[in-house]
């Protein structure tokens, strides 16, 4: 198991306040405390937050598996990105765990799940990855 060296987050994560809190070669898991600009008018997480939460982890995770080989030095570009909304919750944090199905020197896909309260899943994404 090794580390990914430290890159900063993408803009986007930065300014919804996504926490990395792990990036090696088996899994990202990334934490986003709620707050009220993430909600949707019911008071539920938004799913354009869980979503970016999600995609966020697996395009780290999807540049992990592709670091080296046929794909160093290429930024892996999403092309396609499937969620199932399982359930929801009101406030508290956000974890999204992303973990690699498949790297191959054309596809790479990231299955992510993110959780909320409890580890419940609140959302499951499947993303495909391709060199930019």
């Amino acid at each position: 198991m090794t580390s990914e060296p430290p890159k900063p987050q993408s803009p986007l994560a930065r300014h919804l306040g996504f926490e990395l809190l792990e990036a090696t070669d088996e899994r990202v898991v990334s934490r986003c405390v709620v707050r009220p600009e993430h909600n949707n008018p019911t008071g539920a997480v938004h799913g354009g937050t869980l979503i970016a939460l999600a995609d966020n982890a697996a395009t780290r995770m999807a540049n992990i598996a592709n670091a080296k080989g046929p794909n160093a030095g290429r930024f892996m570009v999403a092309i396609d990105l499937h969620a199932v909304m399982l359930r929801n919750q009101k406030g508290g944090e956000i974890l999204a765990e992303a973990r690699i199905v498949r790297a191959g020197s054309r596809v790479t896909v990231v299955r992510t799940v993110v959780m909320g309260a409890e580890g419940k899943p609140l959302v499951e994404v499947t993303t495909t990855h391709v060199p930019g």
